[in-house]
């Protein structure tokens, strides 16, 4: 991207992407079930997409995210950080953004962008500061902080204790239903 340029186009979604935005919305048009939905690439939801889809995604992604840091990152806590596909919170949250973008320059009027910029991009910035603020500047990127909680809350230990408490309570509460059903005995 080049500084001479006063506003920078957005970056278009890719043919793959358009046509999964277009079976979307004759889905939903036809009536389809939620659930047939699910079945459909959502590309607001990378982890939805088929590997297809995802090969077009993390380009556009990545030029969206250029073109909003060229755009709109005024301030180092507005800056996407190169190093984003290594933290899926970022991942997430700059597919839906970049995906809301691109159907609000589809309308017929300025609503929907002006809807994208008072809610979704500060939104958006004021997550992307709460959860990244500067940990990682350029070139030096920050690994997840909460790795060891993480990975606490997924040992075997912790998970059976969880479960530990899940099947008392059950336990607890079918007594309890027991007890009411033969009269508060």
């Amino acid at each position: 991207m080049t500084a001479s340029h006063v506003a920078l186009p957005f970056p278009p979604p890719p043919r793959e992407i358009r046509r999964a935005f277009e079976q979307l919305r004759q889905a939903e048009d036809a009536g389809l079930e939620p659930a047939g939905l699910r079945l459909l690439d959502r590309p607001w939801d990378p982890a939805t997409c088929s590997a297809h889809l995802r090969t077009r995604l993390w380009p556009w992604l990545d030029d969206v995210a250029a073109w909003l840091n060229h755009s709109y990152g005024w301030q180092t806590t507005q800056a996407i950080p190169s190093c984003w596909p290594a933290h899926p919170h970022l991942v997430h949250e700059l597919a839906v953004l970049a995906c809301l973008r691109a159907t609000a320059a589809d309308a017929a009027a300025p609503h929907a962008l002006e809807e994208w910029h008072r809610y979704a991009l500060p939104a958006f910035h004021a997550r992307l500061a709460e959860r990244l603020g500067i940990g990682c500047p350029p070139g030096r990127h920050t690994d997840w902080p909460a790795r060891s909680w993480a990975a606490e809350y997924t040992s075997p230990q912790a998970t059976a204790a969880r479960r530990a408490l899940f099947d008392g309570d059950l336990g607890a509460t079918s007594t309890g239903h027991a007890r009411e059903a033969a009269g508060g005995q």
